[in-house]
């Protein structure tokens, strides 16, 4: 009967390493092809919220809430003639905010978002949108992917924003096993090259508006099929 080698214990923590190594390399391997024919595939990705500043596009963020890019930048080029700094959203009567945003849905929480943190910047940041993570997830009603959509978009910060097309393609691709946003956030963090990441971001959500939907998924058409291991046949 042949026995079993026997490895020294450095030797055996050696190989664990070693294999570990092998497979976080097939794995970014992977995922950089993944990430690169979905470039190419979606050469124009951008953020599609139309915005001349990082006030308009905070704002922009906010009633994208449960709402279609297209119906935001149908209600905006009106509400942003009207109100053109923090402070005029400070101060804009809740009821008439409401109905100027009615049609992007949840009118009064976003009413309410959209006045707390625009007083709160001109309170703490003299009327100017700050720049930094801590700071904007700081104000009333903004979160990390909020911010991250200002940052990256306003301010050329590199950053990753997680909505439903981004969390359901990550898990769909094996990318993460989480669903909270911040946990895929920082799962993706590892994945994707830092420079990349805010433009990244558009390219998955279009990917998942045109071909990886929700209700029904057009794998035979997907670019990136062959590497998904939630691909359907058929």
């Amino acid at each position: 009967m042949q026995r079993s080698r026997q490895y020294h214990p450095s030797v055996q923590t050696a190989l664990r390493v070693s294999k570990i190594t092998r497979a976080e390399a097939r794995r970014s391997i992977v995922v950089q092809n993944v990430l690169t024919t979905l470039q190419k595939a979606y050469p124009e990705a951008q953020c599609a919220l139309r915005h001349e500043n990082p006030l308009q596009l905070l704002v922009a963020t906010i009633l994208s809430a449960q709402c279609t890019d297209a119906r935001v930048n149908k209600v905006t080029p009106g509400l942003f003639r009207k109100y053109r700094t923090a402070a005029d959203f400070a101060r804009a009567p809740q009821k008439r905010l409401e109905q100027e945003i009615r049609s992007t849905g949840f009118y009064r929480s976003k009413a309410l978002s959209i006045r707390s943190t625009c007083r709160d910047i001109v309170k703490k940041f003299r009327g100017k949108v700050p720049g930094s993570m801590e700071e904007l997830t700081s104000l009333r009603g903004v979160g990390r992917k909020t911010a991250n959509v200002v940052l990256g978009n306003a301010f050329g910060i590199p950053g990753i924003t997680v909505d439903t097309h981004v969390g359901r393609l990550s898990r769909l691709l094996g990318w993460t096993r989480n669903t909270d946003p911040v946990k895929v956030e920082l799962d993706l963090q590892k994945l994707w090259p830092r420079a990349d990441w805010t433009t990244l971001s558009h390219t998955v959500i279009l990917h998942g508006r045109a071909v990886c939907k929700a209700r029904r998924p057009e794998c035979p058409r997907c670019p990136v099929a062959r590497w998904c291991p939630s691909r359907r046949e058929g």
